[in-house]
């Protein structure tokens, strides 16, 4: 990209209100950056509505500021961590997310990613319930065609979108956190394009877990198991 450009993310383009949804944030610094491989680390909530300026670094990563704060950074660093699971059968994945709509927890946002309220042509509606007899969570979702882009692929910031929300619910349903928690760093390698119209499985699972913070793979998978993209992300939860 040139030396700097300044963007504004769509207020429906939001995790919590007012704040720009942090897997689709990611994404737009990382199809910015001239490394291949970055993690995004957020400094600071990244509004809606509102200009910001982003800009690459020296190192081949770009940051994203407003003013003189910043907001966000991405850095080039290696792939995400192995030891991927093998996702969950088709059939598993929509009987989890079925389960999360039957009795989803409490604090739910209305979240571009995750919101219970979105539709097919307004949000991705990765709603990621428990798999019984595995520790991952899991949802099945078929992105919608007015999601895409011409050439009839979800765009990468979408895909590392579906790479966001299932990091939550892990920390919910798996480690038992409350509401609240938010992205505070995030990477993916995305392996193959992903289009819309089609069955995907985007699944979670946890990595460590100490204190406010906690650290999940995540992965969005077709609907036969293959591996579209994988991400790690360190979440961390409110003060109290």
């Amino acid at each position: 990209m040139s030396d700097f450009e300044t963007i504004t993310v769509p207020e429906h383009l939001h995790g919590y209100p007012g704040v720009a949804f942090g897997g689709y944030v990611a994404g737009v610094l990382a199809s910015r950056a001239a490394a291949a491989d970055v993690r995004v680390d957020f400094r600071r909530p990244v509004p809606t509505g509102a200009p910001v300026r982003l800009a690459a670094t020296a190192d081949g990563g770009c940051e994203l500021t407003d003013g003189e704060l910043l907001l966000a950074v991405a850095t080039p660093v290696g792939s995400p961590g192995a030891d991927i699971p093998e996702a969950p059968s088709w059939d598993r994945a929509v009987a989890a997310a079925e389960a999360f709509r039957a009795d989803p927890p409490d604090g739910q946002p209305d979240c571009f990613g995750c919101g219970l309220d979105r539709t097919p042509a307004t949000g991705l509606r990765l709603h990621c319930g428990a798999v019984p007899g595995r520790e991952l969570v899991a949802s099945a979702w078929t992105p919608a065609p007015g999601l895409g882009g011409a050439d009839g692929l979800l765009p990468p910031e979408l895909v590392w979108g579906a790479l966001d929300c299932p990091g939550n619910a892990a920390g919910r349903l798996l480690d038992g956190r409350g509401a609240g928690a938010v992205t505070a760093a995030l990477g993916a390698r995305l392996l193959r394009p992903v289009p819309v119209g089609e069955g995907l499985i985007s699944y979670a699972w946890m990595r460590s877990s100490s204190g406010r913070k906690y650290t999940v793979g995540t992965a969005v998978a077709t609907a036969d198991g293959e591996l579209c993209a994988v991400a790690e992300a360190l979440w961390v939860q409110p003060r109290t």
